[in-house]
C-alpha cells in the first residue's frame, strides 16, 4: 500500500509518499520560519495561503522522487487536527479532493499521533507498550501507550508547553524564531546556574507540566540585567537547563509508575542535544530504552502523517473521506485531544 501524507498543521508543508512494503518512497518539506520571523511567530492568515501555493508543487516533487504516477497512489492521509483552523483547512481540502478525482480513500490523521509514531520509522523502532513523551508545539504530554490508537493520558500541559517556554524565552533574550534552536545555539557558549531559574512542577505529585512561571522568571532576569553576550549565554544555558530537567524528571517518573522500561519522545523538542544527552544518560544509568525519531522527522512532516495513515488503514479503519467513507466530505479539528482518538485492533 502506498499512501500520500499531507501535513499543514502549522507553518510547514510537509508531502511524502510511504509504502508498506518498501518503507519511505519520497519526501520533501517548506518551512516558513523565514516569512513569520519577522513577526516573531506564526501568522495563521499568512501561514493558511503559503501552505495553498506549497502542497501541489511538493507533491510532484515526491512523486517524481518515488518514480511513481498518482494513479499507483492507494491511500491520502491528512492533517485532520490539532492545529491552525485555516491551515488544516489547504491540507484537508486538497488531500480529499485529490482522492475523490483519484477514486481512493482519504483518513484524517491527528497530528500527535503522528509524531508519536514517527520513531517507528527509525531503523530500531520500539515495541508496544512504551511511555510517550510528546513536546510539540503547545503540547507537552506524556502518554501510556498500549498500542494504535489505544493511548492513555498521564499528564498534560497546564498553561504554557516547553516548546512555548522556548520561544517565549528567546523572545524575551531577543533571539530569533523559533526559540528552541535559537536557546540552544545561544547557550552551547554559556553556563547554567549562574542564573537561578525555577523548576516549574517538578516536585508535584503528578505527571502534569507548566512552564509560565518559568517564562515569569526569565522576564524578571532580563529586567534585572544581562549586561553583556557571556550572561545572555548563561540565561540561555539555565533555560534550556530548567525546560529539559523537568521533561527528563517527569518522564523518568512516568516509566516508574507505569512499570514501562521504554520511552519515546516526539515532536520538535525532541531533537534539542541536551534533552537526549540527558535521557541517554539516564537510559543506561537505569537500564532503559529511549527511542527519538530520526532528525529529518522531529519537526512537522509528512512522512509521519503518510505512515500514521498506512497503520490505521491497515488495521482496517474506516476512511473520514473518498472510497469507503460513510459520509462524502471532510472536517477539521483545531482542538482534538488524544483520548478521544478511535483505538485500531
Amino acid at each position: 500500500m502506498k499512501v500520500l501524507g499531507i501535513e499543514t498543521s502549522c507553518d510547514e508543508t510537509g508531502i511524502a509518499l510511504y509504502c508498506t512494503e518498501r518503507g519511505l518512497l519520497g519526501q520533501a518539506l517548506h518551512s516558513q520560519i523565514a516569512m513569520h520571523e519577522r513577526y516573531g511567530g506564526v501568522v495563521p492568515e499568512l501561514a493558511s495561503r503559503d501552505h495553498i501555493r506549497r502542497v501541489l508543487p511538493l507533491t510532484r516533487q515526491v512523486l517524481e522522487q518515488a518514480g511513481i504516477d498518482a494513479s499507483a497512489i492507494d491511500a491520502i492521509a491528512y492533517t485532520e487536527g490539532p492545529g491552525l483552523a485555516g491551515a488544516l483547512l489547504v491540507g484537508a481540502g486538497i488531500g480529499t479532493s485529490m482522492a475523490f478525482a483519484l477514486g481512493l480513500p482519504a483518513i484524517g490523521i491527528h497530528h500527535l499521533e503522528g509524531h508519536l509514531l514517527s520513531p517507528l520509522l527509525s531503523a530500531d523502532p520500539p515495541a508496544f507498550p512504551f511511555v510517550a513523551l510528546l513536546v510539540s508545539g503547545g503540547h507537552t504530554q506524556l502518554m501510556q501507550v498500549a498500542g494504535i490508537g489505544r493511548y492513555g493520558l498521564l499528564g498534560d500541559t497546564l498553561d504554557d508547553a516547553a516548546g512555548e517556554a522556548f520561544d517565549k524565552s528567546a523572545q524575551l533574550l531577543g533571539l530569533g524564531y523559533p526559540g528552541g534552536p535559537a536557546i540552544s545555539r545561544l547557550a552551547a557558549g554559556g553556563t547554567p546556574g549562574r542564573h537561578r531559574l525555577p523548576r516549574p512542577m517538578l516536585q508535584s505529585d503528578d505527571l502534569d507540566f507548566s512552564f509560565s512561571g518559568l517564562k515569569t522568571a526569565v522576564l524578571t532576569a532580563v529586567r534585572r540585567g544581562v549586561p553583556d553576550e557571556q550572561s545572555r549565554a548563561d540565561l540561555a544555558a539555565e533555560v534550556e537547563a530548567a525546560i529539559v530537567g523537568v521533561l527528563v524528571a517527569k518522564s523518568l517518573r512516568a516509566l516508574r509508575e507505569t512499570g514501562h522500561e521504554r520511552l519515546v519522545v516526539a515532536g520538535g523538542v525532541s531533537a534539542n542535544r541536551r534533552l537526549r544527552e540527558q535521557l541517554g544518560a539516564a537510559s543506561a544509568r537505569e537500564r532503559l530504552r529511549v527511542h527519538f525519531p530520526e532528525p529529518a522527522l522531529c519537526s512537522d512532516n509528512g512522512a509521519m502523517i503518510a505512515f500514521a495513515g498506512a497503520l490505521r488503514l491497515q488495521a482496517g479503519a474506516t476512511p473520514t473521506a473518498g472510497v469507503g467513507a460513510a459520509i462524502d466530505g471532510f472536517r477539521v479539528r483545531p482542538r482534538w485531544p488524544m483520548e478521544e482518538l478511535a483505538p485500531v485492533v
